[in-house]
């Protein structure tokens, strides 16, 4: 077996998933720890970290899937598959198996039927407060690894259209729109308990939340089909990424003002997803400062950024409540740095002792997705 071609790390990917990542943590301390402004507004908008991960997944899977079609070696479905379970699913087992064997992890908080985390169909109606809550995006996540890379092979195969692409991409949008509407109208609006069923049916579901997914996946085929289109585009990746900036300080405003009414349920998402693909966009251009800045301490962030997730919320409820045995409540200076640094470590830990064995494993029996291992394919980082 050939090794794996070395791809150099993108600067701006880094960026954004060190942003992502971020502002998850500061989201969830205060929702799940302080419940309190902590971190101002920042911290009251830190849930758009996920569907920035989303709009990140979206981009680099579709950008694999649609060039390892193009190459001379072929787009591998069995090697696709086996590439994506094992970088997510090691750390993912090891986190669940905390939740289910040590009780004092999860603390109160009820545990959902284990079949439903295995088979990642745990964010269907899931009510909020269950413990592992936030493997809601992971379970969207693989329906997504799960789906894309089918409905692309067959509409290779079947010799499918970029128009009837396009035509699919547009028309899925507006579907999750009308969804939303739908869902929006039935069950959220007029209820007592509006926040509740808001998050059980729009904010978990998957048919509501593909937005940024199916974004990040145009702005690939964009890539990998219209170059022409994909080298006007990023030719002013400074300006793409002003624009981006814009869409996202709008959309970021009227959630806040507005989180969970009508309007900005509908159409909110698309805006997010419209924000996040124009700052993918800046981060891969040429010469553009998102690109070529190097963020201190962005590199190793990104890097653990999938294991921090998974354990950084249980992490912070723990050691914030033993910080208060000793009288440093949830705001302290001190329990909030410690907390943050105690998410990055134990990121670190199950990075090193877990997902890094499994990554050098997969780079050497899966190198790529290429169905002819003599040709390969190198995935975007």
């Amino acid at each position: 077996m050939q090794p794996a071609i070395p791809t150099a790390r993108i600067h701006g990917l880094d960026t954004l998933r060190a942003l992502a990542v971020t502002l998850v943590v500061l989201h969830h301390y205060v929702l799940f720890v302080s419940d309190a402004p902590t971190f101002g507004w920042v911290g009251e908008i830190g849930w758009v970290g996920v569907d920035l991960f989303f709009a990140l997944s979206g981009y680099l899977i579709g950008n694999q899937i649609f060039a390892a079609l193009r190459s001379p070696g072929g787009f591998s479905l069995k090697h696709f598959y086996a590439r994506r379970l094992l970088r997510t699913l090691p750390n993912y087992w090891v986190v669940l198996a905390l939740y289910f064997l040590w009780p004092a992890f999860r603390g109160d908080a009820p545990l959902l039927p284990l079949w439903k985390y295995l088979a990642f169909v745990q964010n269907f109606a899931l009510e909020p407060g269950s413990a592992f809550s936030h493997s809601w995006s992971l379970a969207i996540e693989e329906q997504f690894y799960l789906l894309l890379p089918a409905v692309a092979l067959l509409g290779a195969l079947w010799g499918g259209s970029l128009r009837l692409a396009w035509v699919a991409i547009a028309l899925a949008f507006a579907a999750g729109m009308l969804v939303r509407a739908e869902l929006w109208q039935d069950l959220v609006g007029g209820q007592k308990y509006q926040l509740y069923f808001y998050f059980k049916h729009i904010y978990y579901s998957s048919l509501c939340r593909f937005d940024e997914l199916l974004a990040g996946v145009a702005l690939a085929l964009l890539r990998n089909h219209h170059p022409a289109a994909w080298g006007r585009l990023t030719r002013h990746g400074n300006l793409v990424g002003l624009a981006g900036l814009l869409v996202c300080a709008v959309a970021f405003w009227l959630f806040i003002d507005d989180r969970y009414g009508f309007a900005i349920t509908v159409f909110g998402f698309p805006l997010l997803a419209l924000g996040f693909s124009l700052l993918i966009a800046s981060s891969v251009s040429e010469n553009s400062l998102l690109r070529t800045v190097r963020v201190p301490g962005a590199g190793p962030l990104a890097l653990w950024s999938y294991a921090i997730y998974l354990l950084h919320k249980q992490v912070c409820v723990l050691g914030a409540t033993w910080m208060a045995t000793y009288g440093y409540g949830a705001e302290s200076p001190l329990t909030i740095v410690a907390m943050l640094a105690l998410s990055v470590l134990t990121g670190w830990l199950l990075y090193k002792l877990v997902e890094t064995p499994f990554m050098r494993l997969r780079e050497r029996y899966v190198p790529s997705n290429a169905a002819r291992p003599g040709q390969l394919t190198p995935a975007p980082r």
